[in-house]
């Protein structure tokens, strides 16, 4: 009975040890990748007037006024 008990907790520690060194290297891994390449800014193309307002009504209808555009991009 004992050894199975210990067999476990050995096992749940080593899983947890293992666990934590994971997530240290992916955020490690996360600041060297940001350092080495920064996310470059794309061109921002300028979506015309009426395609705007055309998004906007469509907003506006399907949320029933209560839809709020922040941004616009092209694709």
């Amino acid at each position: 009975m004992t050894i199975g008990i210990t067999l476990m907790i050995i096992g749940m520690v080593t899983v947890f040890a293992v666990l934590l060194i994971i997530i240290m290297l992916s955020r490690c891994l996360i600041v060297f990748v940001n350092k080495v390449a920064p996310e470059e800014a794309g061109k921002v193309a300028k979506v015309p007037e009426d395609i705007q307002e055309a998004i906007h009504k469509a907003i506006f209808q399907i949320t029933g006024g209560r839809g709020k555009i922040t941004e616009i991009k092209e694709v």
